[in-house]
């Protein structure tokens, strides 16, 4: 992705549009060779994106045992009490889940906000008066640069947050036609420090590169597999987040659709839990028109993400090749329907994303160890949310645990068919490829 009028580098093109042609991938690794090796760390296997009921549960905290089904909360940032913290922050209504779009026209804001989009997050050569105006007009926030007309515009609410330069953990042009090595996470702080001073009534926003869950990404160059960076990153802003579009990619992450939630899982950990991970999906076939997600594909990866904690989710909507289109998801009719009825189920459970995880309340069992199944709870409203994703293609068969309560009604939310609890367990099918399940459970 790119931002504001940032020259947009080969790195970009080749790492973030997926052109990833053999003369591209040579450049940046000739780049890489002329800097020496570069040290790959022990520990640079990605986060296991298979166990997401129980991730982190030692550092969960004891509560609230007597409601519907017990459990302990896990470790959770994000939401109204995190967004509280800035007097012009996202907003802090219980109902309001960030979905964004990167880059995109504030002309479009109406089709946007039509599909569910509340946030545009940059704003090509601004902020200007004409696209502060336009997005106000559809009620849309915006993340944008410390740039344009942003000074005059402190007590706007239709700004939402400041943003770095994207990718900083990408290998940087050195303005030669080579790459240097990717940002010094330092200057990322030494930013973040100028911009709170600039204005320190809302959150900074920082996008990095697939590297957070491609460990091997060459277009990192010689920081290629250095993850111990990220938590150095993750000081240099409040909302941290990552792209990576696996169905578009040509490397050997191509169709590795849990990437997005190793990502996820990564970032998370970079800051020790306590800052919220955004993250974007891929909607359109960016640079080749034979690859590119479905629209099961697209929501699989919306529910991959927000079961491993996402706070926010966003969409690159661009096609850059053959021909360039900005609003490319907007221009196929199919995705944006599908988007639309995605972002319609993630809003109207907006107020129980917007809990702290449980650890324990649920546990679930997959019958085909080759199609593990992920498993996110929340308590809200009375009732127990049980969201689970099938991590791989093909079918299996969950089997889930209810330890605190032996029998009850489950309503499979958004789906028109219910299940009983009996004996503290209920099973389902996960017959498509990287189903996807949402299941209401109350006494």
């Amino acid at each position: 992705m790119f931002r504001g009028s940032s020259v947009i580098s080969a790195v970009v093109w080749c790492g973030l549009w997926i052109m990833l042609a053999n003369a591209c991938n040579e450049s940046v690794r000739q780049a890489a060779d002329d800097q020496g090796p570069s040290a790959r760390p022990a520990d640079a296997s990605q986060p296991d994106a298979g166990n997401a009921a129980h991730a982190g549960a030692g550092d969960a905290r004891v509560t609230d045992l007597g409601q519907v089904g017990g459990g302990s909360y896990l470790p959770w940032a994000g939401g109204p009490s995190y967004y509280a913290a800035w007097q012009h922050g996202p907003p802090t209504d219980p109902s309001f889940f960030p979905i964004a779009v990167w880059l995109q026209s504030p002309s479009n804001a109406q089709r946007y906000k039509d599909i569910g989009v509340n946030t545009f997050v940059g704003l090509w050569d601004g902020p200007t008066e004409e696209q502060l105006s336009a997005l106000a007009s559809q009620g849309i926030y915006a993340i944008s640069a410390q740039e344009g007309v942003w000074s005059t515009h402190l007590s706007d609410p239709t700004i939402r947050g400041w943003m770095h330069g994207d990718e900083p953990d990408n290998a940087q042009p050195d303005g030669q036609g080579g790459y240097g090595p990717c940002v010094d996470p330092a200057a990322i702080v030494s930013s973040y420090d100028t911009f709170k001073q600039g204005d320190p009534t809302r959150p900074i926003y920082l996008n990095l590169g697939q590297g957070v869950a491609n460990v091997d990404y060459i277009g990192r160059g010689v920081c290629s597999g250095k993850v111990e960076m990220y938590p150095e990153y993750a000081k240099g802003a409040d909302i941290l987040s990552f792209d990576i579009y696996p169905a578009n990619n040509a490397d050997g992450s191509q169709n590795q659709l849990w990437l997005v939630a190793s990502g996820v899982d990564r970032l998370r950990q970079a800051s020790d839990y306590k800052k919220p991970v955004w993250n974007w999906i891929e909607t359109t076939a960016i640079s080749d028109p034979t690859r590119g997600p479905t629209p099961q594909q697209v929501k699989a990866e919306v529910w991959m993400s927000l079961i491993h904690g996402s706070m926010g989710i966003g969409y690159f909507c661009h096609i850059m090749e053959p021909t360039f289109v900005e609003a490319g998801l907007l221009a196929d009719t199919a995705m944006t329907e599908a988007v639309a009825a995605i972002n319609q189920q993630v809003l109207s459970l907006a107020p129980a994303l917007n809990t702290p995880s449980l650890a324990n309340a649920v546990s679930v069992a997959s019958a085909n160890a080759a199609v593990p199944i992920d498993l996110m709870v929340k308590r809200w409203d009375g009732a127990l949310y049980a969201f689970a994703v099938a991590m791989r293609p093909g079918a299996t068969t969950a089997t889930f645990t209810v330890p605190d309560l032996p029998t009850g009604s489950i309503e499979v939310v958004e789906e028109p068919r219910t299940l009983q609890l009996a004996n503290h367990t209920f099973s389902d099918a996960f017959a498509a490829s990287y189903a996807v399940h949402v299941y209401k459970i109350e006494r």
